[in-house]
C-alpha cells in the first residue's frame, strides 16, 4: 500500500514541477516552487496547487 501512495505522490509531484514550468512565472519564483516541491514533496505540491498557480 506505501508503494502505490508513493508513487501516486511522485506521479503529482512531476505534474506540478511540469506546470511549474510551463507557467508564465518569473525564473525566480519557478525556481523557489521547484525546490519547494522537491524538498517538501507532498506539502510543496498542495502549496503550489493552492496557491502557486495564482500567481
Amino acid at each position: 500500500m506505501g508503494a502505490i501512495i508513493g508513487i501516486i505522490v511522485l506521479v503529482l509531484d512531476i505534474i506540478a514541477l511540469v506546470d511549474v514550468l510551463k507557467s508564465a512565472m518569473d525564473t525566480g519564483n519557478k525556481a523557489l516552487w521547484i525546490i519547494l516541491i522537491l524538498i517538501l514533496p507532498v506539502i510543496g505540491m498542495i502549496l503550489y496547487f493552492l496557491i502557486g498557480k495564482k500567481t
